[in-house]
């Protein structure tokens, strides 16, 4: 049994975590990178079905990441509903139209030419589910007063790149899709005042035919900086 005890009068419990050897730690590290490095986004998805037990455990593994002040300022609103899906990429690709011709320069438009993307997003209804990722501005409680949270964009953000790193785990592919603006879907999930929307991502399984560009990712030399 965990013990616990009160600090500036709050309750907290023993934390233990298991200790490694130096080369147990070098072996488990090198192994994590080596299955993370082969996480890619992925444009082309089946309509396979994913049973929701496996999204369920996708959004608390997400859920465990670190939060300002514990505030956890995080919703996932899970779509499945073609017809939502539909309306979503219906004003999703309203949104890119724009984009990919009036609202991005020139220089990004040739940055994004290696990747292939346009304003057409089919994945958005193919995908067997969508996860829109709200950051939560603050709180309301009962009386509708509201409630600082802090550090929400850091927050989500971090909750993000472990959701990323539950789908890869559990064999399924995702990809990070930011419409801009994504108001949109705040209007068309009725998301209350206090939560503007962050990531959309399709998850599922990858086509049976799937292609990525082949990418290269920087080196610990171009990334890392040690003092």
């Amino acid at each position: 049994m965990k013990r616990s005890k009160q600090i500036q009068g709050h309750p907290y419990i023993e934390y233990t975590k298991p200790h490694y050897s130096e080369e147990e730690m070098k072996s488990r590290s090198q192994a994590f990178y080596e299955w993370l490095d082969t996480r890619r986004t992925v444009r082309d998805f089946s309509d396979k079905p994913v049973p929701k037990e496996v999204i369920d455990n996708i959004l608390l593994a997400s859920s465990t990441a670190p939060s300002g002040a514990h505030k956890q300022p995080w919703t996932f609103c899970v779509v499945q509903s073609a017809e939502m899906k539909k309306q979503i990429r219906e004003a999703a690709e309203k949104e890119e139209y724009e984009s990919y011709h009036s609202r991005m320069s020139e220089e990004w438009l040739k940055d994004l030419q290696p990747l292939g993307t346009d304003w057409h997003k089919p994945f958005l209804e193919i995908a067997p589910y969508l996860i829109i990722v709200f950051k939560r501005a603050y709180e309301l409680d009962e009386k509708g007063e509201k409630k600082n949270n802090y550090y929400v964009s850091e927050s989500v953000g971090l909750a993000s790149g472990l959701l990323l790193a539950a789908i890869h785990q559990a064999g399924l592919v995702a990809l990070t899709h930011t419409p801009s603006p994504m108001n949109f879907l705040s209007k068309l999930l009725n998301r209350p005042e206090n939560e503007r929307p962050f990531l959309l991502i399709p998850v599922g399984y990858p086509a049976e035919e799937t292609f990525v560009p082949d990418l290269k990712r920087k080196s610990l030399e171009e990334i890392a900086v040690y003092y």
